[in-house]
């Protein structure tokens, strides 16, 4: 019996290792696949978009954005491919760590007054912008807390205060660059994991009272605040007096009609469109691939909406279930800003296009995100008792289609 049990062990575990490296790679492939199309899609129109643009700008170098984009995306792959196989309850450890650092980063681009298009937000000549990091870590970082905080969320004090003084003094750091559009980014991202987390209606309710009387007062006291403003205004009444970025980006969607221009064949990058490989990619987006382009980009947001908030449903525990949610709904916000802005819906913002524009900050800061909502997907099948806590998170979107209808619950009560 001895000898046959000593034998066995190795046996065994050498078994057990084979069965897993024939085991199908778990996850949620389609997010994957929508992920690598997203990224197909934003390299063809960054260099098609980047290369008078970079040439102009870089002595004559035409590929020198397209070309710092790859190595970015390298290293954003490579910060994935990491995260998915970290599993994600590590953050419980890490967010306090990762955020001190984040903060540090905020006071330090300050510090380090490095000038670019009239704002303070960007070390080594634009290349890492803090700010673009803090949004994911306001996305881990506010998971976590929610999480902990689970049992106090109906009480004020150790809730909603705490939560706004978190957001104050991320949104503060960020506003002071000045980065409006990055501030209001934290501020909706933090009310969102709020309400996902499944905070007092009556809470949330003042939270979005406040928050619109802070941004009130912000854009009373700040000259950018007023300019844009008014400028949507005025360009709501009538869009030919709308910012002169605007009523390019509006060119372009007009000029590209149903089926484009073709790729490269833009005249609005050439002819004055500011900044065409990073704000103003949609524009170009619209006017090569036309409206029939834009909808395939649209449609692919919404499948990673789609296998997001699915991932969020399926989840093992509330804190992936927040986080995953919380992850989706920043990544495609920043879309819908980008793209509302570019036709004159929204005052105008510096948001990122996610996958297409140019910017090494924001594609490896939304790979990250990628490999933890992957991660999460990995582990939707492990088996979790099933508790109170994980009824408390009751804003998550249902996606499993009981009743085949699609359907958001109510926040739940403790």
């Amino acid at each position: 019996m001895g000898l046959g049990t000593f034998v066995s062990q190795p046996a065994r575990k050498g078994a057990s290792a084979a069965a897993r490296r024939a085991a199908p790679i778990r996850g949620d492939m389609l997010l994957l696949v929508v992920v690598i199309a997203l990224m197909i899609f934003g390299l063809l129109m960054l260099y098609s978009a980047s290369l008078d643009f970079s040439k102009r700008i870089y002595e004559g170098n035409a590929t020198y954005m397209f070309n710092k984009q790859l190595l970015w995306l390298l290293l954003g792959g490579a910060t994935a491919a990491l995260l998915m196989r970290t599993d994600y309850h590590l953050w419980q450890r890490l967010a306090v760590p990762v955020m001190v650092v984040t903060v540090g980063l905020l006071i330090g681009v300050l510090i380090n007054n490095q000038i670019r298009f009239g704002a303070v937000r960007s070390f080594f000549g634009g290349s890492v912008q803090p700010s673009e990091l803090a949004k994911l870590v306001t996305v881990l970082y506010l998971s976590v807390w929610l999480y902990a905080k689970r049992d106090f969320l109906h009480d004020v004090q150790l809730g909603l205060i705490p939560l706004a003084a978190i957001l104050g003094m991320l949104g503060g750091l960020i506003y002071i660059q000045p980065d409006l559009s990055a501030a209001a980014t934290i501020f909706i991202l933090g009310g969102l994991l709020f309400f996902l987390a499944g905070g007092e209606l009556r809470q949330i309710v003042l939270f979005l009272i406040v928050a619109v009387i802070a941004g009130w007062i912000v854009v009373q006291f700040s000259a950018t605040g007023r300019a844009r403003l008014a400028s949507y205004v005025i360009g709501l009444k009538n869009p030919l007096q709308s910012d002169y970025q605007v009523r390019r980006s509006l060119e372009a969607l007009i000029r590209g009609e149903w089926f484009g221009l073709g790729l490269g064949n833009s005249i609005t990058k050439v002819t004055g469109l500011p900044v065409p490989p990073t704000d103003s990619i949609f524009a170009v987006v619209t006017e090569e691939l036309g409206l029939l382009g834009t909808m395939c980009l649209i449609g692919l947001y919404g499948l990673l909406l789609w296998r997001g908030l699915r991932i969020a449903a399926k989840a093992p525990d509330s804190l992936g279930a927040v986080m995953a949610a919380g992850l989706t709904f920043w990544i495609v916000i920043e879309a819908v800003i980008n793209m509302a802005v570019m036709v004159g819906l929204l005052p105008f913002a510096g948001n990122a296009l996610p996958f297409v524009s140019y910017g090494g900050s924001n594609l490896v800061s939304t790979l990250a995100a990628i490999g933890i909502l992957f991660n999460i997907s990995r582990q939707s099948g492990a088996s979790v008792p099933e508790t109170g806590e994980r009824r408390m998170y009751g804003a998550t979107v249902d996606l499993r289609r009981r009743d085949r209808r699609r359907r958001v619950s109510r926040a739940g009560r403790a």
